[in-house]
């Protein structure tokens, strides 16, 4: 007889629960939330682990970094969104390591037993071997990235209204974005377009015409990913709003206030006061650790290859979505893209998948419809290809628009966005342009659960308590 697995709570789930099977979702994102979802109000115990306590909306982040918008307008508590289903618990904390063969996950100090596993944790930035750059150039993936690159970029305009030197007035007013595709893009485009009109409307000693936003990438075209037209429609916008684009160009070295390049006018260097990182990603460390513990292949960014169902090879109960896994049962045999679109639909499928497993059925193979990609390059400018049908210009923002505010799962954010929105359109004032904190406070942040400080006797009582195992 399987051993019962219930709750982490201190009375026992209602009776009804007990023998259903449990759900354990690692990760809050587009994946796993869809995965909740779906399986609210279904007969399966659902436990949703996550570092963070609150869904954070990615594509949105370039505007928090160029004050946009503020931080609560892309991130929704992941209680309110999911933890209010009878059926699904939410948790807080990072999940450490993971035995397939007895079926739990280490998080907290604690084993947690499993019936089915859902991993959907992710990616991060990479800087291919060179982590010494990562202070130096923040990334943007979480929010406590943009909050930095937003501080710096506000405190060397604030420094540059002082000084009396034009060459460092200058260095103070440049800005280096690494990596040309929707995220770089997306991030020059707006961090230009917030110096020119913050200079010319809050500062009185600089000029506009100094600001510089260089877009440095090795590949030949900003959107390599995108058809040409799309590219060579974003290149022309983002150097007519003044961005100055360094394609075929490799990033060498970092260091303070200075970037190394070798392209094919051989080797440069930029100054810049605040530079921004946008060029590499690979997947959470999660995945990583299940191919060690498992043996499942990964590709060159660390995903792991999944069966047609998702499931990692040799263990049908373990499945891995969104940008944790690179799914190449397509037809034309390419990984499906990190993107918003099919996370969304792989959590989708995979819930039902789990559900009609326990039925005794089955589902329809998975088929990823394409919706198509976009990238805003401007204001009120924007690219999509919508399988095929390349729209640009104000056509193109709309499309975005509409698009981002479909996806966004919190209705609240949905109308705080488009009435920000709507404001920018008439004032073209930005409301979150706030500096707070100290200098890097940003990077390194510890995330999980903190444990409150008790008295020593009382400490040592709790330790003991916790180090039971919460599941036989």
């Amino acid at each position: 007889m399987p051993p019962e697995r219930f709750f982490l709570e201190l009375d026992p789930p209602e009776a009804l629960m007990r023998d259903w099977p449990h759900v354990v979702i690692v990760g809050g994102g587009f994946a796993g939330l869809k995965a909740c979802h779906a399986l609210a109000g279904k007969p399966v115990r659902v436990t949703l682990i996550d570092k963070r306590n609150f869904n954070l909306f990615q594509p949105l982040l370039y505007q928090v970094a160029s004050g946009l918008v503020s931080e609560a307008d892309v991130a929704s508590p992941l209680r309110q969104m999911v933890g209010q289903a009878p059926n699904i618990q939410v948790l807080l904390g990072e999940v450490v390591d993971i035995d397939p063969q007895a079926k739990q996950v280490a998080f907290n100090d604690h084993s947690y037993g499993y019936d089915h596993l859902i991993l959907a944790s992710g990616s991060g930035s990479t800087y291919f071997g060179h982590e010494e750059w990562r202070p130096l150039a923040p990334p943007m993936k979480i929010l406590e990235h943009a909050d930095e690159i937003r501080r710096r970029l506000l405190m060397a305009l604030e420094e540059a209204e002082q000084t009396r030197d034009p060459e460092r007035r200058g260095f103070l007013q440049t800005v280096v974005v690494v990596g040309a595709g929707p995220a770089g893009c997306e991030l020059a485009g707006s961090l230009i377009e917030l110096m020119h009109r913050a200079i010319r409307c809050d500062f009185k000693q600089l000029q506009h015409d100094r600001c510089k936003v260089v877009l440095v990438d090795a590949v030949e075209r900003v959107l390599p990913t995108m058809h040409p037209n799309l590219s060579t429609a974003a290149a022309t916008h983002l150097q007519g709003a003044g961005v100055i684009l360094m394609m075929r160009s490799m990033v060498k070295g970092i260091a303070p206030g200075r970037v190394s390049l070798e392209g094919t006018d051989g080797p440069q260097e930029l100054q810049a006061a605040t530079i921004c990182w946008t060029a590499g990603v690979r997947a959470s460390r999660l995945g990583a650790l299940l191919a060690e513990r498992t043996g499942c292949p990964v590709d060159r960014g660390g995903r792991l290859l999944v069966e047609p169902d998702f499931s990692v090879p040799g263990h049908p109960d373990i499945h891995a979505i969104g940008d944790l896994c690179a799914y190449l049962h397509t037809s034309d045999g390419k990984s499906l893209p990190g993107m918003a679109g099919p996370a969304v639909q792989m959590g989708g499928w995979v819930a039902a998948h789990i559900m009609a497993r326990r039925g005794g059925s089955s589902v329809a193979p998975f088929r990823f419809t394409d919706l198509g990609s976009m990238a805003v390059i401007g204001p009120w400018y924007a690219v999509a290809d919508l399988r095929g049908l390349h729209v640009t210009g104000l056509a193109g923002w709309v499309l975005w628009a509409l698009a981002h505010l479909a996806f966004i799962p919190d209705t609240e954010n949905r109308i705080t966005l488009f009435t920000k929105w709507m404001w920018q359109i008439a004032t073209r004032q930005r409301t979150a342009l706030l500096i707070t904190g100290r200098p890097d406070q940003h990077l390194g942040v510890d995330v999980g659960l903190f444990r409150a400080q008790l008295h020593p006797e009382a400490e040592a009582t709790a330790a003991q308590q916790d180090s039971e195992p919460l599941a036989a």
